[in-house]
């Protein structure tokens, strides 16, 4: 139960440094192109951040969890619906997610160096969280971060199913994901955020299964 109070208190830590560094950014804001900049570049890299690093603190409890700690589907499945309850409220409209900004293009929501900046911003944010997850992962608090070390030293193959069948649940729940999106993208956020929490939880509870 310790190792699970601290990989929350990572959680929590995540959102509230990437908040307040979100809110600091926007207090800088003083001209229309420094507003610019935000929208299309800083805001997409803090929440692409945040949504990273506590999707591979995540992934760590779901592929250790269950044997080497006792926390099933049932733990991961509720911690997932609530972090995307709290990345859906304090994103301050990012989508973190670069086929969601290819989306808005191919739209015509958003112009091509806006969807640039905010392809770069996601993936600049993705790169540090994945670095800085390793490095808090080296620390070892917890047992699960020492099996997590262990198992980084040998390649495994990650993919527990054939490449075909990978391909064709991951289009599915992406097309799905999406379509989600589109239904709700003009809704308020006090119903779009719910839905879109409970239909990534929903696609990758039966994307395991």
């Amino acid at each position: 139960m310790a190792g699970l109070n601290i990989l929350i208190s990572f959680f929590a830590f995540v959102v509230v440094v990437c908040e307040v560094v979100r809110q600091a950014c926007k207090k800088f804001v003083v001209f229309w192109v420094s507003t610019i900049l935000y929208r299309n570049f800083a805001c997409e890299l803090i929440s692409s951040l945040q949504l990273c690093a506590c999707c591979l603190e995540l992934r760590m409890l779901a592929e250790i969890g269950p044997w080497g700690g006792g926390f099933g589907a049932d733990v991961v499945m509720t911690l997932l619906f609530l972090l995307f309850l709290v990345h859906g409220t304090s994103f301050d409209g990012a989508s973190a997610d670069c086929a969601v900004s290819l989306q808005e293009f191919l739209l015509l929501e958003s112009s091509f160096v806006a969807t640039t900046g905010k392809l770069l911003a996601q993936i600049l944010g993705m790169k540090t969280a994945k670095a800085f997850t390793i490095y808090y992962w080296s620390w070892e608090l917890t047992d699960f971060h020492l099996i997590q070390n262990l198992m980084a030293q040998s390649c495994t193959y990650s993919l527990q199913t054939s490449v075909s069948h990978g391909i064709f649940v991951e289009g599915f729940c992406a097309f799905f994901f999406h379509l989600i999106l589109l239904n709700f993208q003009h809704s308020r956020p006090i119903y779009r955020v719910p839905v879109s929490a409970l239909t990534v939880t929903i696609l990758v509870y039966n994307g395991k299964n």
